[in-house]
């Protein structure tokens, strides 16, 4: 937890959301994706752009050039096992500072392993005590 706690430091809370939104939908995470779409309303997130996470690419105007740098970040490491291209890790670095890229990075790990145990441990969408 202490982890997830550091990643998050510096970065931008809509951006946090958006990132752990986008893996859980990835990873097919109904508990985590519930909570963190919770999170996001709770945080003034507009329920237009949560709608678009799935498909940011084909509604890139509804994310800021940093959010679609880091989006596509989230996508690549989620999905290691096709590596993370050159042009992706790129564009994030032109968009965050050596520690604000090392915590994107940190929080994409940290939110790829939350799924992990929610699936594992067979989680309920909608049973997070935070709620």
């Amino acid at each position: 937890m202490g982890f997830d706690a550091a990643a998050r430091e510096g970065l931008d809370p809509a951006l946090i959301e958006l990132v752990l939104i986008r893996c859980s939908q990835l990873n097919g995470c109904a508990y985590c994706l519930h909570m963190h779409t919770s999170d996001a309303r709770k945080a003034g997130e507009s329920e237009e752009r949560l709608h678009m996470v799935s498909v940011w690419r084909d509604a890139a105007h509804f994310f800021t050039p940093a959010e679609q740098a880091a989006l596509a970040l989230a996508e690549a490491v989620t999905r290691i096992s096709d590596g993370v291209p050159d042009d992706v890790y790129a564009r994030a670095a032109e968009h965050f500072d050596e520690t604000r890229l090392a915590n994107l990075i940190a929080l994409i790990l940290a939110i790829n392993t939350w799924n992990r145990i929610a699936i594992t441990t067979a989680k309920l969408a909608g049973t997070d005590e935070r709620a």
